[in-house]
């Protein structure tokens, strides 16, 4: 947790010395007396001592409300998880709004590992003692520990603004954002030949439809396809976004950049969108780059396949309208090292070959490998098309060079509009946010030029199939 809360002092003690029993003044000093002894001991460390002390104050019916907090706290600093919560929950049945109680009941919940009811504890502290940084920052972690991420980053926002300069709401802010978002985000926003790419389609197909033309952004991420449309005259933009937190800076982003008034971001996945819901009517143009580096990983397939059936008008303009995965036959000693493994201090530890990865990242010029075959086109998708099946076919690659295969290098070929495409070709000098791939073979290959190694090529919907054929 963020830190400790801050619990009662002493000065609240002699505040208070009422007993049950009023007309009993040798109760009332044997029950004084029991309280400076527990905590005296209490003081010096002696914890048995004093739970034993405590326990007889409370049995004196003298001063509940500030005895069971020490006792508790007690309990917890032994570990006794239990016992400590029991004593919380004395306290809240005399004060069921004791802010403090609750706050210490949600983190000895919460240590427990009983998130949803330590939620609900903190929950309450927060709405009592709402400038409290301490108990914010700690319903934060117990959100964050329950997979409510989205609602963790906003108390943990909440608990900086009561307290600016704590570096531990920072970083625990800045862990859960950069956690929640994949890497790939900023690198393919700063893409800038694919952002011109996309934008230049845009702006052709805005150029044919009008500025009317209703744009549906699939995968919007930072709303950067949404922001382009909208400058390029769109008036009506309807962006998806299905990660919450990614979905909430995009609507931040639109209305930074002024086209609040005409972007409206969900925060929803596109099959939950309807048409006389969140979009007026069908879209007449659809962008998305939902594409993965292989294509086909982010369910790419039933995303436009449900599009085109429900949300998009019959001669809608999809874009990109087609993708293609292209490579070629690669050697590679140090990929070789990622992909396969045989003698090994002596030891064969080939069998464990079969759990290798088959797609690696190669980030382009960064990683050596030589090229052992010219560009070939390995599958082609229509995003144009209603419908996908999986297919399989066979494909001959001619050999260029010798030497021993290990797999294919793959990347993508846009197509975007008449005469505008983008391609992350691995003879690039810089890298994207799309990556080229090594498909590794299930083992290595030794080829010659001038012969042809056959290959099984295809898709199964959500992944690229690519495997050498026997003989």
């Amino acid at each position: 947790m963020i830190g400790a809360s801050a619990g009662a002092s002493d000065d609240r003690y002699g505040k208070d010395d009422r007993v049950t029993d009023t007309a009993s003044p040798d109760r009332l000093a044997e029950a004084r007396a029991a309280l400076a002894a527990a905590m005296a001991l209490h003081e010096r460390g002696d914890l048995e001592g004093a739970e034993a002390g405590y326990r007889n104050v409370l049995a004196l019916d003298y001063r509940a409300t500030d005895v069971l907090p020490l006792l508790a706290g007690l309990l917890g600093r032994l570990s006794r998880a239990e016992d400590a919560l029991a004593a919380w929950g004395e306290l809240l049945a005399i004060e069921p709004d004791h802010a403090i109680a609750l706050h210490e009941q949600g983190l000895t919940l919460h240590w427990l590992g009983r998130t949803e009811a330590a939620i609900v504890a903190l929950e309450r502290a927060c709405a009592l003692d709402p400038d409290n940084p301490i108990a914010a920052g700690n319903l934060a972690v117990a959100l964050a520990d329950a997979g409510r991420t989205l609602d963790a980053i906003r108390q943990f926002r909440r608990a900086l603004t009561l307290q600016p300069g704590n570096l531990h709401l920072q970083h625990q802010l800045r862990r859960l954002g950069s956690a929640a978002v994949p890497f790939w985000h900023i690198p393919m926003m700063n893409d800038a030949p694919r952002n011109d790419a996309f934008e230049a389609a845009l702006k052709a197909a805005l150029t044919v439809a009008g500025p009317q033309a209703r744009v549906l952004d699939i995968g919007a991420g930072s709303g950067l396809l949404s922001l382009m449309a909208a400058r390029a005259g769109a008036r009506n933009v309807v962006a998806c976004e299905m990660e919450p937190m990614i979905a909430e800076m995009a609507q931040q982003i639109v209305a930074h950049n002024g086209y609040a008034d005409r972007i409206t971001v969900h925060a929803k996945p596109s099959t939950d969108l309807a048409v006389g819901a969140e979009l007026d009517a069908p879209a007449d143009i659809l962008v998305s780059e939902i594409l993965s580096s292989d294509l086909l990983t982010e369910k790419v397939l039933d995303t436009f396949e449900d599009a085109h059936r429900r949300l998009l008008a019959p001669d809608a303009v999809v874009i990109p309208r087609a993708a293609t995965a292209m490579g070629c036959l690669v050697a590679s000693d140090s990929l070789a090292d990622y992909a396969f493994v045989g003698q090994v201090s002596g030891f064969d530890l080939s069998p464990f070959t079969s759990f290798a990865p088959q797609r690696l990242p190669v980030h382009g010029t960064m990683t050596a490998w030589n090229r052992l075959s010219d560009d070939v086109e390995l599958v082609r998708l229509d995003l144009t098309q209603h419908k996908h099946d999986a297919t399989l076919a066979r494909l001959r690659i001619p050999v260029t060079a010798s030497g021993r295969a290990i797999g294919i290098v793959q990347w993508m070929h846009i197509d975007l509009w008449d005469g505008i495409a983008f391609e992350n070709h691995p003879a690039s000098t810089t890298d994207g946010g799309w990556l080229q791939l090594l498909h590794s073979f299930p083992a290595p290959i030794d080829v010659v030029a001038g012969e042809t190694l056959d290959i099984a090529v295809g898709h199964d919907r959500i992944t690229l199939i690519l495997m050498p054929l026997a003989d």
